[in-house]
């Protein structure tokens, strides 16, 4: 007698249950096969079409359609640009904001002084409210430092008129009878004194200026604009003993170029 093996067990096949029809996806129907899925799905559960393959843009907002902030120009160079342009905009703000501000135009206008170039201006007429014997006015403005306006005490002024207004930018004189050190002690030369500039418009500025009792020259910066005359006046004096005059040897405008 021959044994028999037992037999292989048949594992039971699952039974496929249809869909109910309102178990069916509710969402939109796929635009390429017509298969419902669920809401928020974005590629088909059928055929794994994009769901949504057209999506429009937003729309930009008007400012971005106008130049220079559109997006019509070469691929990586919009953004620069549009930098480029704020960046002027900003800059012409501010420059706007000098000119307009008094403060901001004497700022500006210093600046030029100190880059731009000097150049002497002589003045068309030159007069003095007083003046001692063989040293009138002309000899404060005559090139030369061994003549020299002599005043004959202080409050005495000498006068300079030009032609156009220009810009001053400084003063400079020599006091003194010479520029000598032997020689400048022997005569009076003024240690005090105002100057007194006039504009245009008839505005007068006033510059306190206190100058070193010794021989060379001496300056004064100014900075200031549409000038038509300046007047230099004595207020103090050393060594007025004796009947010295005081002594101006020499008086220079300069103006920007």
């Amino acid at each position: 007698m021959v044994a028999v093996q037992p037999g292989v067990p048949i594992a039971q096949r699952p039974v496929v249950r249809p869909v109910a029809a309102n178990e069916e996806p509710d969402g939109a129907p796929c635009p390429s096969c017509g298969t419902p899925n669920r809401p928020g799905r974005r590629f088909c559960r059928s055929c794994a079409a994009p769901l949504k393959p057209g999506e429009q843009a937003e729309a930009l907002p008007w400012w971005r359609t106008r130049w220079p902030f559109d997006r019509k120009v070469r691929a990586g160079s919009g953004r620069l640009l549009r930098g480029s342009v704020l960046a002027l905009v900003i800059v012409g703000i501010l420059v706007a904001g000098f000119l307009l501000v008094p403060a901001g135009r004497y700022v500006v206008e210093d600046v030029r002084d100190k880059l731009g170039g000097t150049g002497e201006i002589s003045p068309t007429d030159v007069t003095a409210s007083a003046a001692a014997p063989g040293h009138p006015a002309k000899s404060a403005v005559d090139g030369v430092t061994n003549s020299y306006w002599g005043a004959p005490k202080p409050g005495a002024s000498l006068t300079a008129e030009f032609e156009k207004p220009f810009r001053l930018v400084g003063v400079t004189v020599h006091t003194g009878v010479s520029t000598k050190p032997e020689a400048f002690r022997q005569g009076a030369r003024p240690t005090q004194a105002d100057l007194r500039i006039m504009t245009k418009d008839g505005k007068v500025h006033e510059k306190p200026w206190t100058l070193t009792d010794k021989p060379g020259e001496q300056t004064v910066r100014t900075g200031i604009s549409d000038v038509v005359s300046i007047q230099f006046i004595v207020r103090e004096a050393a060594g007025q003993g004796d009947g010295h005059p005081i002594a101006l040897g020499e008086i220079e405008y300069f103006k920007r170029t």
